[in-house]
């Protein structure tokens, strides 16, 4: 990570998930890092839907500052429920639990999280979204709570882009589309599509967003560099 000052610290929440777990290896593998730690439901016990364990890590790492926090995050088949085909098929529970996961869960990451960047040096924000979240980009339907509830997490990562540009003027924060990756997430539903594996793209997504520029904070991208219509 050339762009970040050396010795930099490097966070990542949900650190146990196949892209979580290489990024977290790719980043100690940086040898301008200094300190990475990894956050995950299964090792440490932070569950989204309990934010008093966010806020005990985050009051934990009071004092340190990163220059690089990733929020790995995510689920597309919650309880056995995998995504809609129809809108005839939505369940209200099931829907609130889509957005409890992949948009509440994020929010309330940045709530807590955002107070231990940087706020002198240059610093990232990485939050994984998904390509099926833009609604621009909408061409097959279906999918309806996971589409939506990503739709709104990349409106909160937008909006939280303008409240940094303020407080934290070299932060750059952004929603990064994956890609297709060899997880136990996607492996359903991969339609023959060839994925990724995870420490491709985790060097990938590292790849593109050391070289973002500060204009390009809010915006929503995929592991290559290109941009993704709202």
């Amino acid at each position: 990570m050339k762009s970040l000052p050396a010795g930099y610290r490097g966070l990542v929440i949900g650190a146990s998930g196949g892209i979580g777990e290489s990024l977290v290896e790719a980043l100690r593998h940086d040898t301008r890092a200094g300190e990475v730690v990894g956050l995950s439901r299964s090792v440490d016990g932070l569950e989204l839907e309990k934010e008093w364990t966010l806020h005990a890590h985050a009051t934990r790492l009071t004092g340190k500052s990163f220059n690089m926090i990733v929020c790995a995050t995510g689920a597309l088949t919650i309880d056995t429920r995998g995504p809609e085909k129809t809108i005839r098929q939505i369940d209200r529970d099931a829907m609130l639990k889509q957005f409890s996961t992949n948009a509440v869960g994020p929010a309330l990451i940045l709530k807590h999280f955002v107070p231990l960047l940087d706020r002198k040096d240059r610093s990232l924000f990485v939050i994984l979204s998904a390509r099926v979240g833009s609604i621009g980009d909408n061409r097959l339907g279906g999918w309806i709570s996971y589409r939506s509830s990503k739709a709104a997490l990349n409106q909160i990562v937008k909006t939280t882009s303008i409240e940094l540009a303020r407080t934290h003027p070299k932060c750059v924060i952004v929603a990064v589309h994956p890609g297709t990756v060899a997880t136990a997430l996607s492996a359903p539903f991969r339609n023959g599509h060839q994925p990724f594996e995870p420490w491709q793209v985790s060097r990938l997504i590292l790849r593109t967003v050391d070289n973002l520029s500060a204009e390009q904070s809010g915006s929503f991208i995929a592991y290559d560099g290109s941009e993704i219509v709202w």
